[in-house]
């Protein structure tokens, strides 16, 4: 009812032009004709905003992986460093405040115009905040386990926990197929639990070592909790722009991250000094392989590659749904383990290429639904826009 009355005061106003001139039967169409091409361009947009998003998580989750694995794999040692980089390099986001960006809708006027309370939005901030730093490290002692390839391949059942969590929390719809993205996605995790060459980080560590198998299990184990985790924490994040910060702006995606960002590292510094693993860092940047420099270079563009992961997944999360950002996310499993065979030589198996398919597979298929969707919203507009010509162009 509130739609009809608000569309009614145009068409008044368009009625008292007509008695004023009389040459504007036709008026009432042409007024209507600018109100349908602001409507339908915004879809531009925003599929150009999620362009750049996906790029940007991609990119940095590629990136950020990548490096990771080689700060392991040239010597590093330390769990919690390796998880306060990933998160301490939010800083470099500050300027970015001074960015001015409209809002993407002006529907939520309304809702904007009751700003949450601070007590609110600490208990926001600081509860994701430490949900964050636990995946991070968990994540942590995964890529540390595990061969770069098999960790990334893993942490595609990140997406089957965000649905599970997203249909509890975000009142998630399950479509054909979303199913099928999901259950492919989990048979593409599951597969991983039988291949053959467990991890070992020491030289001395054979393929049947059952120190080696022990670590492969914890790896797996912890890359597979961080995963669920990480899909409560995306499902979380929608509920919080949806229910708390009911803001649609650049500025709210900013927040977000920063204050999370404050949280989350606060809580891994105080456990990397509390775990005394600080007193061996200049032994480990020494013995690195490839020498200081790259150590200091290796850890500084791990920080910068998880904070433009950081922008690209929060922006696609409340730009769309957590649930495509992680989809969005499994895209990148094509380019890690490709790029893990040429740099890190992981052995690419027939167990591994199954899982690598059916991962793709899952995505293209959630993506397949995602644009049906997209087609949908489309065509009510514009049949929403045909009625108000209509009904416009019919008045005396």
């Amino acid at each position: 009812m509130g739609n009809n009355g608000e569309l009614r005061v145009p068409f008044e106003e368009d009625e008292k032009t007509m008695n004023v001139n009389p040459t504007n039967d036709t008026s009432s169409m042409n007024l209507d004709q600018p109100r349908r091409s602001l409507q339908t361009k915004p879809n531009y947009k925003r599929w150009l905003r999620i362009g750049v998003y996906t790029f940007l998580l991609l990119s940095g989750q590629s990136v950020g992986t990548m490096l990771g694995r080689l700060y392991f794999d040239k010597g590093g040692k330390s769990k919690w460093l390796a998880t306060l980089v990933s998160l301490i390099g939010f800083p470099i986001l500050l300027p970015l405040y001074m960015i001015k960006s409209p809002k993407i809708s002006s529907s939520n006027i309304t809702l904007q115009s009751n700003p949450p309370t601070t007590t609110k939005l600490i208990f926001v901030y600081v509860s994701l905040g430490l949900l964050v730093a636990i995946n991070c490290f968990l994540y942590s002692v995964g890529l540390m386990y595990l061969h770069v390839s098999t960790f990334s391949l893993i942490c595609a059942s990140q997406l089957a926990f965000n649905a599970l969590f997203s249909y509890f929390i975000n009142s998630l719809v399950f479509t054909p197929f979303i199913v099928n993205s999901l259950v492919l996605l989990t048979i593409s995790s599951s597969l991983l639990v039988f291949q053959s060459d467990p991890v070992s980080d020491t030289s001395s560590d054979g393929p049947g070592h059952p120190t080696s198998r022990a670590k492969f299990i914890t790896g797996f184990v912890c890359t597979v909790a961080a995963s669920a985790g990480y899909g409560l924490v995306l499902s979380l994040t929608q509920l919080a722009f949806k229910k708390v910060i009911k803001k649609e702006t650049f500025k709210a995606v900013l927040d977000m991250i920063i204050y999370q960002s404050i949280v989350s590292s606060s809580a891994i510094l105080i456990g990397f000094f509390a775990s005394g693993e600080w007193k061996t860092l200049k032994m480990e940047m020494d013995g690195f392989h490839l020498g200081k420099v790259s150590y200091k270079m290796t850890l500084f563009w791990t920080a910068i590659s998880w904070q433009v992961f950081s922008v690209g997944s929060v922006g696609l999360i409340f730009d769309v749904s957590s649930l495509f950002s992680n989809a969005i996310g499994a895209l990148g499993l094509p380019i890690v383990p490709v790029f893990a065979v040429i740099f890190f030589h992981d052995n690419m198996d027939g167990i591994k290429i199954v899982a690598m398919i059916l991962a793709v597979w899952g995505f293209v298929s959630y993506g397949y639904q995602n644009y049906l969707d997209d087609l949908k919203s489309s065509s009510k507009v514009e049949n929403r826009d045909s009625n108000e010509v209509s009904r416009s162009s019919s008045l005396p």
